[in-house]
């Protein structure tokens, strides 16, 4: 005879629809991890601004000429450029044609208007220290090689230049942060009080129940607001903002499966036993509430990413140049009218599929765990 576990894994992987919206948050987890490796502006925070190229088109490709800085910045390893980037040691200036004459390369750059623009002369030994040695054909070529490249926007610009597909990219990352800290946080909190609500009920589940319909009257974008304004703006106190606005659903949905669990036999006979209240807690009732949490927390982390996109959106997220995609709706909502009404709509088809996929494997685990009919808001 099958498991309990395999026949919950079964019933999860016949519903087409959770196996897609896992397979989908799988792949996003993989464009989270890998990061800057598989983004084309890999500088930090994707946040390399070329002005002339504002509201470019999807699909549109520059020449640029790559003059080399006095920055030095070292060349990170594969972990750390993965994780915080590469700070790039060339500026990117976007130019029409170029050519060498005597000891300098002649540019004409790229200025976003009709008008030509000025011509502009770099000097050779800026970029070739040796070049009196080289030949007019090798020199050409070298330059052509190293620091002449042709760059695809994919996805377009945004305002400031800056490449918006690499932007989305970066911030499937903080969905997915403010998602696992605040279904950290909300589980942690959640489970215990609605344990200690259900399991020992009188003056002690009125007490709790009496703070959770307080949490729960208060609109939770408010409460998060609240909250991010106690802690301070910041990239970890808005996701521990959400997570703390957060756990009144799993408090009530684990109070309503204590009410349920704790009068059945097998905690009677752990009672008989002398186990004590919170062992049997851990061990004994948990473990059978596991499908209802896990559902819980599948929703919630939907939840949190919606709420960290109005937030962001609003002002109160994490705060630029890190890239989020309630943000880069904020910067572009007033193009929506206009032709270039991607550079909001992109970032929000991205909120819109992720959260969608959270909530097909909520709904999926729902069915594999058969938790349909029973009691989650007592």
């Amino acid at each position: 005879m099958n498991s309990p576990l395999a026949r919950i894994r079964k019933r999860f992987f016949k519903n087409k629809s959770a196996v897609a919206g896992l397979c989908f948050i799988a792949l996003m987890l993989v464009v989270c991890l890998l990061g800057y490796l598989i983004t084309p502006d890999q500088s930090p925070y994707a946040n390399t601004m070329t002005l002339q190229l504002s509201t470019k088109k999807p699909g549109s490709a520059f020449t640029f000429l790559k003059i080399p800085t006095s920055t030095g910045a070292a060349k990170e390893n594969l972990f750390s450029k993965m994780w915080y980037g590469q700070i790039d040691n060339f500026k990117n200036v976007p130019i029409e044609k170029y050519e060498i004459t005597g000891d300098s390369i002649i540019t004409q750059e790229f200025i976003g208007v009709e008008e030509p623009a000025e011509r502009q002369a770099y000097p050779l030994r800026v970029f070739i220290k040796n070049h009196e040695e080289l030949t007019a054909m090798e020199l050409k070529q070298a330059i052509g090689q190293q620091y002449i490249v042709r760059k695809t926007f994919w996805l377009g610009t945004d305002i400031y230049g800056r490449d918006l597909l690499s932007r989305i990219l970066l911030g499937v990352r903080v969905s997915f942060s403010v998602g696992i800290i605040a279904v950290l946080i909300s589980l942690t909190i959640g489970v215990f009080i609605g344990s200690a609500a259900g399991y020992f009920g009188g003056k002690v589940d009125l007490f709790l129940s009496w703070i959770m319909n307080v949490v729960w009257a208060l609109p939770a974008l408010l409460l998060v607001i609240a909250i991010s304004f106690a802690l301070g703006k910041g990239f970890w106190q808005i996701f521990v903002a959400v997570g703390l606005s957060m756990w009144v659903e799993v408090a009530r949905l684990v109070r309503g499966q204590m009410l349920t669990y704790k009068n059945i036999e097998f905690v009677e006979a752990a009672k008989a036993l002398g186990y004590r209240d919170w062992y049997i807690i851990r061990n004994h009732i948990l473990p059978n509430i596991t499908g209802p949490i896990l559902v819980i927390a599948s929703s919630n982390f939907a939840s949190a990413i919606l709420l960290e996109a109005g937030l962001s959106f609003l002002g109160f997220g994490a705060q630029p140049p890190i890239p989020t995609w309630g943000g880069m709706i904020k910067e572009h909502y007033g193009y929506i009218i206009m032709d270039a009404a991607y550079l909001a709509i992109l970032p929000g088809l991205a909120i819109m599929l992720l959260v969608y996929a959270f909530n097909l494997v909520a709904v999926g685990l729902r069915d594999a765990f058969d938790v349909k009919s029973q009691n989650l808001n007592v």
